[in-house]
């Protein structure tokens, strides 16, 4: 069976109309294990605030989307053991430890990141990481 570590840029996707909207969804009928950091309800919740701030979703949209995301089947993982190997992953690669906390769970779980964030999946094509690394298109 498959194991994916979905971050933010993917779970947003699953609830609100975007490019690759259902290329991210096919997550969710695939069959795979979806591992999460913890961080992925902060993350998620930031960029519905910025969506409800910039007046394209209500703000019960909002509050219903991190609802159903906190419904779903998600093996959760606390983000402080994902830390320090973040760390070293975001020095390494110059990306965020917010980012890199994901990638920390791939690499520890040998699952593959799944991510839409381009720039994030770019950095890391000539790294020895790649393997722990999916464009949403490419699942």
């Amino acid at each position: 069976m498959n194991r994916y570590v979905v971050d933010a840029s993917v779970a947003v996707k699953w609830y609100l109309p975007e490019i690759h909207d259902a290329d991210a969804r096919r997550l969710l009928t695939g069959g795979g294990d979806l591992l999460v950091p913890d961080l992925i309800f902060s993350e998620v919740g930031n960029i519905l605030w910025k969506r409800v701030r910039s007046g394209q979703i209500l703000e019960t949209e909002a509050q219903t989307v991190l609802q159903s995301l906190g419904a779903l089947s998600l093996s959760v993982a606390p983000s402080w053991p994902l830390v320090l190997p973040a760390l070293a992953i975001a020095c390494q690669t110059q990306r965020t430890v917010y980012d890199c906390l994901y990638l920390a769970l791939a690499v520890r779980e040998s699952a593959v990141m799944v991510t839409a964030d381009e720039k994030f999946h770019n950095a890391l094509q000539a790294t020895p990481l790649v393997s722990h690394i999916l464009w949403v298109e490419d699942i």
